[in-house]
């Protein structure tokens, strides 16, 4: 096949911004086949620059009308590439391996967990929150734990003894002091990672030493609240040195948990050890007082999975209330995010009239006694 206006290259969306998409073409030499019936591009033709550009694409207006998102991550089709102006088009968008809402992300293969030690304090109910929704994912979790260095041996132990019994084997990293940056780098070759984890805890400070020319604007923990300000806006990939991509995501403290009340069990790394060696006497079994709960017991985030179970099973009437126009209750928000439901009042009896109708009414009143 030629090389010309006709071609089409495979690359893979960094960024989305508005109605545009960076897409940074694969740089593989030799000859790379778009899509299965598809036009071969020879890399090597000296026609091509070299290396070859990050674009700044459009959508086709196909994709638009088959209602085709493109997500960051996507692997593309960019055909009629304009090399002077590093403009494309996405022609098509090739099957996802992986897809996650929240962040918006595609072909993802891990999740880097990021939290801190010290300053902002390590939260156990914040990190069981992170992990629990880390794991809805269904990617590999990796748990990094920062600012090492303001913790004693002693304590970093303790925290390492504690994160083992849950399930997990953090891996201790200072960026201000360097330490173990090297081992983090390791993790994320020729890998998707989705950088997660609460504000403040040095998510851009790592990302910054893992690529030392992407100078990511870094935040402060706030004094009073003890919590990060949110320093990155938006999902973006970035090229790790050597190879694999990093997909930086907005910082927050409490993720959403949506999962329904019967999957939430098997987010708990110590809970499926559990089910993998006894079976619950009953196949609905939610692990609160059922007879014979084979996960039921006295590790440390039972509790925590209590409190996460009652806010599915809230979540799961709500969404079943709103599917039933004729429910007769509403759910009333109250303090420290609990909720509770009440009966809804009935239609127009406790409306007040508007100052419109009540208007039109005296207009009518005045015409009759005419």
């Amino acid at each position: 096949m030629r090389v010309g206006t006709t071609g089409q290259f495979l690359g893979t969306v960094l960024a989305v911004q508005a109605n545009f998409y960076k897409v940074q073409l694969d740089q593989e030499a030799g000859q790379e086949e778009s899509r299965e019936a598809g036009e071969i591009v020879d890399l090597d033709s000296p026609l091509l620059p070299a290396p070859l550009p990050l674009l700044l694409c459009t959508r086709r207006t196909r994709l638009k009308k088959i209602g085709q998102q493109v997500m960051v991550g996507d692997r593309v089709v960019v055909e009629e590439p304009d090399w002077s102006g590093r403009r494309g088009a996405i022609a098509d968008v090739l099957p996802r391996q992986t897809e996650l809402d929240r962040p918006p992300i595609a072909n993802a293969n891990q999740i880097l967990l990021v939290f801190a030690v010290a300053d902002p304090p390590l939260e156990p109910y914040q990190l069981s929150r992170f992990l629990i929704k880390a794991e809805s994912t269904g990617l590999d979790v990796v748990l990094c734990l920062n600012k090492s260095d303001l913790v004693t041996p002693k304590e970093q132990q303790e925290i390492s003894d504690r994160l083992l019994a849950w399930g997990y084997q953090p891996l201790f990293i200072s960026v201000q002091q360097d330490t173990n940056i090297e081992q983090v780098a390791k993790y994320l070759s020729q890998k998707i990672t989705v950088v997660a984890g609460p504000s403040g805890v040095g998510k851009s400070s790592l990302i910054n030493a893992l690529i030392p020319d992407i100078n990511l604007r870094v935040g402060e923990v706030s004094g009073k609240l003890a919590r990060g300000r949110h320093t990155t806006r938006h999902v973006e990939l970035f090229e790790l040195p050597g190879d694999g991509l990093l997909a930086d995501t907005p910082g927050f403290n409490q993720p959403d948990l949506d999962c329904s009340p019967e999957e939430l069990i098997h987010y708990f790394a110590e809970a499926r050890e559990r089910l993998a060696h006894a079976n619950c006497k009953f196949n609905d079994c939610l692990h609160r007082d059922e007879p014979d709960c084979a996960v039921r017991g006295d590790w440390e985030r039972y509790e925590h999975y209590l409190e996460f179970l009652a806010e599915a099973i809230a979540r799961q009437t709500q969404l079943h209330q709103q599917a039933d126009p004729e429910s007769t209750l509403k759910r009333k928000t109250k303090g420290k995010g609990q909720s509770q439901y009440e009966p809804k009042l009935e239609s127009k009896k406790y409306r007040r009239t508007s100052r419109r109708t009540q208007v039109q009414g005296l207009q009518d009143l005045y015409h009759d006694e005419e």
